[in-house]
């Protein structure tokens, strides 16, 4: 059954809409992408020795009159040989680059890392053809400036969301993988890219639980210079507080409750997470939040409800993509734990409510 499903898989995904789906929505490669090994670095920097040879020798050959050519044809030949070889020393200086820092880096910032080279080279590039194409500076200048205004207007937002991507680069309000709420998007950051961010959307309209909803939302990166950006993935912090929350009778062991509620609580979270927040206390002191605010197990609040019954809350911390599946788990067990002592426990029956 399972090597059926592999096999319409496949064959799903060589259908044009699917494949967009699946490009849109699959972390693009560089995310994911496995660092150069030695023998592939010394390929790629062995072609890119003998293209910059070839262009070198052809731009000699030329201008030292070995070669000739034709005077318009010479002059094309020339500065077109001399801009791909300072073409080719810009890819060999973003590869370069790529090698030495990435290794360093963690994923996320090795695929930012290779966005900002890429945008780089792409302008190097762009400067040398425009160098090698008007032999007046001064004519090229103006028709790029002119050019410029031109785009400058008809292109507002798109400019404006580049410069939102380069805010998310510099100030880091998310990156990928992390899970954010901005306006009224929510949901896992896949991609970041030049103009806009990918999300895999999480709750949704259709569902009232933070479960993966199978929709992707675009939005342009503009909106993080004027929407707030709510990030449940914190660096310093990358859990939140969660609670359930039940009615019971004033006449309730209260005591017991809290117990009850507090034990199977700290069991189901684990003494791992708990650890964990330790740690991040210690980052916290370091910043304005008050860490010691931040406990590192549940805690049990009572509270009046508006009709006749008290709140008996229990909050604690979780990862926020696993926040739905721990609340589930704790809802069986404290039910199953405090049903267990009708005696000491009352819980709304019947029309009772």
């Amino acid at each position: 059954m399972a090597e059926k499903e592999k096999q319409e898989a496949e064959q799903l995904k060589k259908h044009g809409d699917v494949k967009e789906a699946l490009a849109q929505t699959t972390p693009p490669p560089e995310a994911k992408k496995k660092l150069p090994t030695k023998k592939s670095h010394r390929l790629f920097l062995g072609t890119y020795a003998v293209l910059l040879l070839v262009f070198l020798a052809v731009w000699i050959l030329v201008s030292t009159g070995v070669v000739s050519f034709p005077s318009r044809t010479e002059d094309v030949v020339r500065r077109g040989s001399l801009g791909a070889v300072f073409i080719v020393l810009a890819l060999v200086a973003s590869r370069v680059a790529e090698s030495v820092f990435a290794p360093r880096l963690d994923t996320v910032s090795r695929y930012n890392l290779r966005r900002i080279l890429r945008l780089l080279v792409a302008l190097a590039i762009v400067l040398i053809l425009v160098s090698a194409i008007f032999v007046n500076w001064y004519t090229a200048i103006v028709s790029f400036g002119v050019l410029s205004l031109i785009l400058g207007f008809a292109l507002q937002t798109p400019i404006t969301s580049f410069i939102g991507w380069i805010y998310i680069l510099v100030r880091k309000p998310y990156r990928v993988g992390d899970r954010i709420l901005i306006g009224a998007a929510k949901g896992d950051v896949i991609d970041v890219s030049y103009l806009d961010t990918t999300l895999w959307e999480f709750g949704g309209q259709y569902l009232s639980t933070d479960h993966p909803s199978g929709r992707i939302i675009k939005f342009p990166n503009s909106q993080v210079l004027t929407q707030p950006v709510y990030n449940y993935s914190w660096p310093l912090f990358p859990y939140i507080w969660n609670e359930v929350k039940f009615h019971i009778a004033y006449d309730s062991d209260l005591e017991f409750v809290a117990k009850t509620m507090r034990e199977v609580a700290e069991h189901e979270v684990g003494e791992t997470m708990m650890e964990r927040v330790k740690v991040y206390r210690e980052l916290l002191a370091q910043t304005p939040v008050d860490e010691l605010e931040v406990q590192e197990r549940p805690v049990i609040v009572f509270r009046v409800s508006e009709n006749t019954w008290l709140e008996a809350i229990v909050r604690y911390i979780v990862d926020p993509k696993k926040a739905g599946r721990t609340k589930t788990d704790l809802i069986q067990k404290l039910l199953k734990k405090l049903n267990a002592e009708p005696d000491r426990v009352g819980f709304p029956k019947g029309d009772a409510r």
